[in-house]
């Protein structure tokens, strides 16, 4: 399985270097349009391939983040379960204890 994982990783970086080395002409990106009156003119020059891959690492953290709020209630649900199920076990762990059903059968038949 491990060796499945890393051949799937060599084809992913593969592909990556390929679009890597297809799109190496610079592009200008710029803040805004230079129609714009008083705008700023803020450009840089970048190879494309650095503009692909800032677009889907921005594009992974977006869905991460929005995803990481979505699933905030069912967290929230979770951590409910399991403070209760940890308050009944201990309840249930106190009442056998009080009763004196905590020691084992096996040994309290044999004792007889």
């Amino acid at each position: 399985m491990r060796y499945i994982r890393f051949i799937i990783l060599a084809i992913f970086m593969i592909v990556l270097v390929s679009l890597a080395l297809a799109n190496r002409g610079s592009v200008i990106v710029a803040l805004l349009p230079q129609d714009l009156p008083m705008a700023i003119n803020f450009q840089l020059e970048l190879p494309l391939f650095v503009i692909i891959f800032a677009a889907i690492l921005v594009g992974l953290v977006l869905g991460y983040v929005l995803e990481f709020f979505r699933e905030h209630k069912y967290r929230k649900k979770a951590a409910v379960k399991n403070r209760e199920a940890a308050q009944l076990s201990a309840e249930v762990a106190q009442l056998k204890k009080e009763s004196g059903m905590d020691d084992d059968d096996v040994l309290a038949i044999l004792a007889k």
